[in-house]
């Protein structure tokens, strides 16, 4: 053993995060494309019962649901690491979110511009439960229809949150949304 190193370990730092938001927004794609660990998905297949319960009008290619949680990991520096909570989006699940946010020090809402309305009780959620969050905006396909303060106007955001578009699947896209919020639930927490 060497012994000779006087040179003090890093202190590494681990923080809790929740991506929330409504069915089929792609909650589990972003986890799963910015965790540097194989994620816990816990998908089921979508059957016949969730007919007339989930809308599958913006996502009618959709054949499976998260029905617990979705779970990863990515470093952020040497000495911090995020472990990722995702919520399931259907109202039904919705009992477990009161566990998924216990501890955590922010929130990502993913927003699908294609249905906003679905939106609102997430939003409302990590306000209510007094969680600092961010709006990621989810552009399938590369699309943007609106700008970040179109979308702040539409869903009554307050100025303090802070805005950002995102590509769910692209690693890069998902690692500056963690970092917006990592910032900003410092900033939250200075204020407090």
């Amino acid at each position: 053993m060497d012994f000779g190193s006087s040179d003090p370990a890093p202190l590494l730092t681990s923080v809790k995060m929740v991506v929330g938001g409504g069915f089929g927004v792609g909650k589990t794609t972003f986890v799963s494309s910015v965790s540097e660990i194989m994620p816990l998905t816990t998908e089921a297949v979508m059957t016949s019962a969730s007919v007339g319960i989930d809308d599958l009008t913006a996502v009618p290619d959709k054949t499976t649901t998260t029905v617990a949680m979705d779970f990863g990991r990515v470093t952020l520096e040497t000495d911090l690491v995020l472990y990722l909570f995702g919520t399931p989006g259907q109202h039904r699940f919705w009992f477990m979110w009161d566990d998924l946010i216990r501890g955590a020090i922010g929130a990502v809402v993913l927003v699908d511009t294609r249905r906003l309305e679905d939106s609102f009780a997430a939003l409302d959620y990590f306000e209510e439960a007094k969680v600092p969050f961010l709006v990621a905006i989810n552009g399938f396909h590369g699309e943007f229809p609106y700008t970040p303060e179109q979308i702040r106007e539409a869903l009554a955001i307050r100025r303090h949150i802070p805005i950002v578009q995102c590509d769910a699947r692209d690693r890069a896209s998902t690692k500056s949304v963690l970092i917006a919020l990592v910032e900003h639930a410092a900033l939250v927490s200075t204020h407090r």
